[in-house]
């Protein structure tokens, strides 16, 4: 028994640090800024970022506990996560150092099927760039980066689901060539609706 304990501890040890150093291979998305992969761990960090999106689009509506499900639901290391990183180069006499700072904006994708054909495609949950951030081509980047991970495992379409009002991502995914598949309608009901009758 003790053994087989060791052995389910040293397996996860094992994936924690596989993990952990695929987080520290940072590509540079454009310059200046770096992409890195998330980890499971950043959970917290995720549903922040997740959040501020539905805070930005919904600034009426001051409670979004339920996004923590969704994100307890859906993220794991199959729906794989990157977080964009503004890099400070600090450069001494010794050696060059880099300081990495909190994220600035993030891509988090899963799978979907199609619908009409059955295939597997990529999907995008999450694209995120702080405010502060924007108009500098970091989502552009973020939506390639995602094409060319899709690409790189066979898929041959890639999917997204875009809030009406949200009209600067519209903007771009139209630019980028997306276009709407289906039009998901919902309709308010309230207590003081009667049921129709047959």
């Amino acid at each position: 028994m003790l053994l087989l304990v060791c052995s389910l501890w040293i397996s996860e040890l094992y994936l924690d640090l596989f993990t952990l150093l695929q987080a520290l291979v940072f590509e540079e998305i454009l310059p200046g800024y770096h992409l890195r992969p998330g980890l499971v761990r950043e959970r917290a960090t995720l549903l922040k970022f997740i959040q501020l999106s539905y805070q930005e689009l919904f600034p009426e509506q001051d409670e979004f506990s339920h996004l923590a499900v969704t994100v307890e639901k859906y993220f794991s290391q199959e729906t794989p996560l990157w977080w964009v990183e503004l890099a400070e180069s600090a450069v001494s006499s010794d050696s060059p150092t880099v300081s990495w700072l909190q994220p600035i904006a993030c891509l988090w994708l899963g799978n979907a099927v199609d619908q009409i054909l059955g295939d597997r495609h990529a999907h995008i949950f999450l694209l995120y760039v702080m405010p502060k951030y924007r108009r500098q081509g970091i989502g552009s980047a973020l939506m390639r980066y995602a094409e060319s991970w899709a690409k790189a495992r066979g898929d041959r379409q890639i999917g997204l689901q875009v809030f009406q009002r949200n009209q600067p991502a519209l903007h771009l995914y139209h630019k980028l060539g997306y276009q709407a598949q289906s039009l998901w309608m919902i309709k308010p009901l309230h207590r003081s609706d009667k049921p129709m009758q047959s």
